[in-house]
């Protein structure tokens, strides 16, 4: 993509004879700034995108909703992905289950109780099979919510608001009964996204987000590959033209 007009150089080439140079459509480098749908934060270090849901729902609603996005709560595998998480805004003025200046989400972690004697004694544990070798969290703090009958808690990670606490990592650790209503974070991994932000599936075709939408990619374990390039005439009779931005070869005549 490129240049639509038709750029015509003269140039002298041997023996003295005029040749014409034509120059269209100039290829330029491709860039892919999207591989996470809207709403969603990307990470390259682990390929994912983390999206937190406010709605509050109990653990194991918030675990359904993560699976409808093919997803799951998230866990984490290295202390520069919870660092990560930690230093996002997630825009979450709104629709509050705590204070204002501290938020707890589910993860997809529980820890589970083995002697209730004196203290609370037991080990954290990743909450589905299946996922990728991950850390486990420290030591808890016990939720208030609590019941005498659970020996099963669900974990909330607690991040804070305020710039200067975010940026510096803090956070905490909580065990807490997973009936309880709670903003939630969901991990998947990153996808291709077309143009119009619809998510493509592995292997179809699709026109990436970016600048040229008459590319043609194969998504490839959520990056577009193998891409195509169609070149596009300009309207005839119409000197003042628009291109349109999501569909190819579509302009819109601006004359008179």
């Amino acid at each position: 993509h490129g240049k639509e007009n038709v750029d015509s150089r003269h140039s002298r080439g041997r023996g003295g004879d005029t040749t014409r140079f034509h120059t269209v459509n100039v290829a330029q480098p491709v860039r892919f700034s999207r591989k996470c749908p809207t709403g969603w934060h990307h990470y390259e270090g682990t390929a994912s995108c983390y999206r937190v849901y406010l709605n509050g729902e109990n653990y194991w609603d918030a675990v359904q909703t993560c699976q409808r996005v093919n997803g799951s709560l998230a866990t984490f595998t290295a202390d520069q992905e919870l660092r990560f998480i930690l230093a996002q805004e997630w825009d979450l003025e709104e629709k509050a289950f705590v204070r204002k200046d501290q938020r707890r989400f589910w993860v997809g972690y529980q820890y589970v109780i083995t002697n209730r004697n004196h203290s609370l004694e037991g080990h954290w544990e990743v909450a589905y099979k299946g996922s990728s070798e991950v850390f486990l969290p420290p030591d808890p703090i016990f939720g208030t919510a609590m019941s005498e009958n659970e020996n099963v808690l669900c974990a909330q990670l607690q991040c804070f608001h305020f710039p200067t606490l975010r940026h510096h990592g803090l956070h905490s650790w909580y065990a807490e009964n997973c009936y309880e209503k709670s903003s939630f974070l969901c991990k998947r991994s990153q996808t291709c996204v077309d143009i119009k932000d619809n998510i493509v599936d592995e292997g179809y075709y699709f026109t990436p987000k970016g600048n040229d939408p008459c590319l043609s990619c194969t998504c490839h374990n959520g990056e577009p590959e193998m891409c195509v390039a169609a070149l596009c005439e300009r309207p005839q009779g119409c000197q003042q033209y628009r291109k349109d931005p999501k569909e190819c070869c579509k302009f819109t005549c601006l004359d008179p």
